[in-house]
């Protein structure tokens, strides 16, 4: 078998829209230890969480572990969102060596690894759907879809495996 679909454990997403380089931007960021990333296709990972750029004031955080109170986070007066919206995504792991070429048949993101490659996470389309597409490893992807569109992602990435899959 030269990749594999795996249904991970639900991890934790909060949904942070805040402006960049602002008091509340500093915040949100040291609640979870890092720094949010500000550029396209970015992420910032310390301990279980890791951020991810989805616009000029837009993160999802995925923690694996638990997460950092986020009351108080925002003062009366600023302009921002903090919202857990766990249930919101699946997670779904695709890996190994063909699991690049498995996502080319219905992603239009260029995954050469010359142009996405171990860190970068993107929203992009795969199979005509709004997906969060983060490459965690050299051939490994988490794809996290709206839980709505979860089992015809699944479906559709595990026709557009078989022939990488051994019989």
């Amino acid at each position: 078998m030269t990749v594999e679909l795996v249904t991970e454990p639900r991890p934790f997403h909060t949904s942070v829209r805040v402006p960049p380089g602002t008091p509340a931007f500093d915040r949100v960021g040291a609640a979870f230890g890092l720094v949010l990333p500000t550029a396209v296709g970015e992420t910032s990972t310390a301990g279980p969480h890791t951020a991810l750029w989805l616009g000029p004031d837009e993160w999802l955080v995925v923690s694996d572990g638990a997460v950092p109170a986020l009351d108080g986070l925002l003062l009366a007066g600023e302009r921002g969102l903090i919202v857990d919206v766990s249930a919101n995504r699946t997670s779904l792991l695709l890996s190994g060596p063909d699991a690049r070429h498995v996502l080319e048949k219905g992603c239009p993101v260029d995954l050469h690894p010359r142009a996405f490659g171990p860190g970068n996470a993107v929203t992009a389309t795969l199979a005509r759907v709004p997906v969060v597409l983060w490459q965690t490893a050299p051939a490994a992807y988490r794809i996290l879809p709206r839980t709505s569109f979860t089992a015809y992602v699944e479906r559709w990435l595990r026709d557009a495996m078989a022939e990488y899959v051994a019989a």
